[in-house]
């Protein structure tokens, strides 16, 4: 979970967490609902009533959207494919799923599964319709859920990456030219082009008078063409980083502590007083160990005094390693799927090095600067 996220607990393994933005998207709906919505759809309701049914509706949305989540991660997970995170937001919610798929109908089925999962709620939530007429609060809160379900699927299919939709035309691009980088790029692209219809379309209902409206698509696609142009970005740092080894951007001179130094000594002189983040544990000059920030901050302060980095250190044969000659694309995908910043670098059996996301970023800078290779 990142920081800006409130953990609400686990499903099927997967971290469930909120953030921050989801408190005023909920608020907004709780009261465009309360306020606008269930009075123009029911008369004559306590206020309340129209209070409670509307929180009722945004939290039973945001399960919706949980469930949504779920399916997506679901399929990626009988691919074996780590899910690491879900987490609601202002947009709605999104599964941090920790690797690319493994082929081109496994991002299909993954792609799918999320809308398909929205479209059955939509009509469970029709169906049952019927059952819940004699209670207008209950009808009220099934028929908004069938049409915001449906909503979200016929949204969702929008063939612009990195919607669902466009994950989908990426897996079907991907099975007719059998390259996945050329998939993804074409997909990523036509994302834009709707991200561009959409701040088009926004920006023409504000002119038109439907402020709230207009801004809030232009808002979205703005979105969109962040996120797609993104993809973009990282194709073009995975060409640059095409042929280059970890040992060439790695860190020879990584920090070194001795696996008896006391918690407190090493934030006192390391981390404070040479801005030091993650250091090697060493016994006898052998490497044992892995310390990060992480892991001291785990630690109430009032042990630091007499805990010791052995205590506390990640032991070297349970760190996730990179090996020197790994391509570093490969070691940055490590890094993703495992959740760390920092990886060992190892040539047989001894560190030899450290690499962190930093090291990478610092390398493809002087890639970018050094111009492209003849062709």
């Amino acid at each position: 979970m990142g920081r800006h996220n409130i953990p609400i607990g686990r499903i099927l393994g997967i971290p469930i967490g909120l953030d921050y933005s989801w408190f005023v998207v909920f608020a907004l709906l709780t009261w465009m609902l309360a306020g606008s919505y269930y009075p123009a759809e029911f008369q004559d309701w306590p206020p309340l009533l129209y209070w409670f049914t509307g929180a009722v509706t945004a939290i039973m949305l945001f399960v919706s959207v949980l469930l949504h989540e779920l399916g997506h991660s679901v399929v990626a997970l009988r691919y074996g494919i780590p899910v690491r995170s879900i987490t609601l937001f202002l947009f709605g919610g999104v599964a941090q799923i920790g690797a690319e798929p493994p082929s081109a109908i496994a991002e299909f089925l993954i792609a799918i599964a999320g809308p398909l999962v929205s479209l059955v709620l939509a009509v469970v939530f029709y169906t049952v319709q019927p059952l819940a007429a004699g209670m207008e609060p209950l009808l009220g809160l099934t028929k908004y859920l069938a049409y915001i379900n449906l909503a979200l699927v016929l949204f969702n299919v929008i063939p612009g990456y990195p919607l669902d939709g466009g994950r989908v035309f990426r897996a079907i691009v991907w099975a007719i030219t059998g390259n996945m980088r050329r998939a993804t790029l074409i997909a990523a692209n036509v994302g834009r082009f709707f991200a561009f219809l959409l701040i088009f379309a926004g920006v023409w209902q504000t002119f038109g008078g439907n402020l709230g409206g207009g801004l809030w698509l232009a808002f979205i696609g703005w979105f969109l063409d962040n996120a797609a142009s993104a993809q973009v970005h990282q194709m073009m740092y995975q060409d640059l980083l095409v042929g280059h080894k970890v040992s060439q951007a790695m860190s020879t001179h990584s920090a070194a502590v001795p696996a008896d130094l006391t918690l407190q000594v090493l934030v006192d002189e390391h981390i404070l007083g040479k801005g030091q983040r993650c250091f090697l544990v060493k016994r006898g000059g052998d490497a044992v160990g892995l310390m990060t920030l992480q892991r001291i901050k785990e630690v109430p302060r009032r042990e630091w005094a007499t805990m010791s980095v052995a205590d506390v250190m990640l032991p070297l044969d349970q760190s996730k390693r990179i090996d020197s000659d790994a391509e570093l694309w490969a070691a940055l995908q490590k890094m993703d799927r495992n959740g760390v910043n920092q990886l060992p670098v190892t040539r047989g059996h001894h560190v030899i090095g450290m690499l962190s996301r930093e090291d990478v970023i610092t390398f493809l800078r002087t890639l970018q600067e050094l111009g492209p290779q003849p062709a």
